[in-house]
């Protein structure tokens, strides 16, 4: 499956999932509001780093495995058995922490213990959360690229229509729960398209983790962790930092900016996930990892810098069309948000190296020095610009960010011999 053949197909999906994630957040942005949309964003940073811990961080070594294992099925099932069980007992376990302290969170993320009932709702769900995640990632790795197109549309139009549904009648309430289950909706669509693969058994999914398996995951638990608490967790302290400082509806522009910056950048990100990690997972190499990078460049950069363009260029008109004249403010943020979003793919090229060589160490560092640089860069920029700086150290930190890959992973790539890597 080349590049450009994965990201065409894929298109499909991303189509969808961008049409109805932007239907999302005009129906969020109509009835919630700017505020509505920070605390939103609290609660997805939490389910994030809920979600990860839930599945045992493993998700990413699923997929890489199952592409590396593409020419033997025994080891394959070893891999899904082994993952099914971690994220069977995770998710349970943390359903019943979740219960119990469900209060305490909502106080946490939300500031208000009202909210309890939503984290009631996630942890009752979570094990089909998990389930999702893992089959999804199966089949990632199986590169049954058309069974994993049609899961992710059917998870777009659950997602639209439940949100849709929830917030109407119950507001922001409503959205935080439509955010707690849709994927677990989802799952149920998941599984009847992989009941119908060739390659899907049961039996397949749960029974004894293989320790060789369950130690070849660690570099991934541990990548996966990282980033499931450094990204979601820098994101609260810029969230808090912009509501006290700028008020609660600087928080919501700031987070709806993020959100339209998901939105867009989607065909890209997606693609990098769907092609990349297969991809890379099965290279040995250093001239065929270094030809796939290059490709990554001559086609996936320019394609999100001209995305970037036109929404720059057209962001009133967006402004009103995907939100409501109460998030005008957020129009100031557009100029260098587009920028730090184009540096973010250039850099997430060379992350997915990282990811698909399991070259955890040198991820592990960049992601937790990226993400204390975001916030300090956001709380000096801020004050020297006032909003607008959040979206410069957005820019500023993906470019040093983007350095400090190219450094890294080049002196990695000197350990690769032209055939293959060192043993």
């Amino acid at each position: 499956m080349t590049l450009i053949k994965t990201s065409l197909l894929n298109g499909v999906a991303v189509l969808v999932k961008m049409l109805t994630l932007l239907g999302i957040n005009k129906v969020l942005a109509i009835y919630v509001g700017p505020v509505g949309y920070a605390a939103l964003g609290q609660f997805q940073n939490a389910i994030q780093m809920i979600t990860t811990f839930a599945s045992g961080a493993i998700n990413t070594g699923v997929t890489k495995y199952t592409a590396e294992y593409h020419y033997n099925e025994d080891k394959q099932h070893a891999v899904w058995r082994s993952a099914g069980t971690i994220a069977l007992l995770g998710s349970l376990l943390c359903s019943v922490v979740i219960m119990i302290f469900s209060d305490e969170l909502a106080v946490a993320f939300l500031k208000n213990s009202d909210f309890g009932g939503v984290f009631r709702w996630f942890a009752a769900t979570l094990v089909f959360f998990t389930l999702n995640a893992l089959l999804l990632a199966i089949l990632n790795g199986k590169k049954d690229l058309l069974r994993y197109v049609f899961a992710n549309i059917a998870g777009s139009v659950f997602a639209f229509l439940v949100t849709t549904a929830l917030s109407m009648y119950f507001g922001l309430y409503g959205a935080l729960i439509a955010l707690a289950i849709y994927q677990s909706i989802s799952f149920f669509v998941t599984l009847v398209i992989c009941l119908k693969a060739p390659w899907f058994r049961f039996n397949y999914m749960v029974g004894r983790v293989d320790y060789a398996v369950a130690k070849n995951f660690l570099k991934y638990t541990a990548m996966a962790l990282t980033s499931a608490i450094c990204v979601p967790v820098s994101h609260i302290f810029v969230r808090n930092y912009l509501g006290s400082s700028f008020g609660w509806d600087a928080a919501g522009y700031w987070e709806a900016m993020w959100r339209l910056s998901a939105a867009y950048l989607m065909l890209v990100t997606t693609t990098l996930s769907v092609y990349y990690l297969p991809r890379l997972s099965e290279l040995e190499s250093r001239e065929a990892i270094r030809a796939e990078v290059l490709l990554g460049y001559r086609v996936i950069l320019p394609c999100a810098a001209l995305c970037g363009l036109i929404i720059f260029v057209l962001r009133d008109f967006i402004i009103h069309v995907l939100f409501t004249a109460d998030f005008l403010p957020m129009r100031s943020l557009f100029a260098w948000q587009i920028v730090g979003d184009t540096l973010k793919i250039g850099s997430w090229i060379l992350a997915y190296v990282m990811l698909g060589k399991a070259m955890f160490k040198l991820f592990i560092f960049s992601e937790v020095l990226s993400a204390i640089s975001f916030y300090v860069m956001t709380v000096v920029f801020t004050k020297l610009l006032g909003l607008e700086g959040v979206s410069l150290a957005h820019a500023v930190n993906y470019a040093v960010y983007w350095a400090l890959l190219m450094l890294f992973v080049t002196m990695e790539l000197k350990k690769v011999k032209a055939d293959g890597l060192v043993g």
